[in-house]
């Protein structure tokens, strides 16, 4: 199994989500190859709820990297999901179209995806200026 899929699925395991019941871990690759994890942390008014990969990103940027080559997202359910609208907008003001989302389907089998190709016509830093 890939590490970083196996990396986001330890980060499941971490995952606060009384609510749902619903476990996501994420784990993001930078440039120069190192990794860090995140996992949903819930809230009661679901709203101020953290996502998975926010986590592993805001992670990332704190210790100084803003430029990654992939991220690997899984669920305790092993389901395959992809990111949800919020956090492809939060990869997009990192990367480009083509970085690559790898979702754990169990088993040993994935499915990868390209950013662009989940998120067209995404709202840019070039829009803003």
């Amino acid at each position: 199994m890939d590490s970083l899929v196996e990396a986001a699925r330890e980060a499941t395991e971490s995952s606060y989500a009384p609510y749902s019941e619903y476990y996501v871990g994420a784990a993001v690759q930078t440039a120069d190859g190192t990794v860090f994890t995140g996992c949903n942390v819930e809230n009661a008014n679901y709203s101020n709820s953290l996502h998975a990969e926010e986590v592993a990103i805001g992670s990332a940027v704190r210790a100084g990297h803003q430029e990654f080559t992939r991220i690997a997202v899984s669920t305790a359910a092993r389901d395959g999901q992809t990111p949800c609208g919020m956090c492809r907008q939060t990869l997009t003001e990192f990367c480009d179209e083509e970085f690559q989302v790898v979702c754990d389907e169990g088993d040993g089998e994935v499915t990868e995806y390209r950013l662009g190709d989940l998120l067209p016509a995404t709202i840019s830093r070039e829009d803003l200026e």
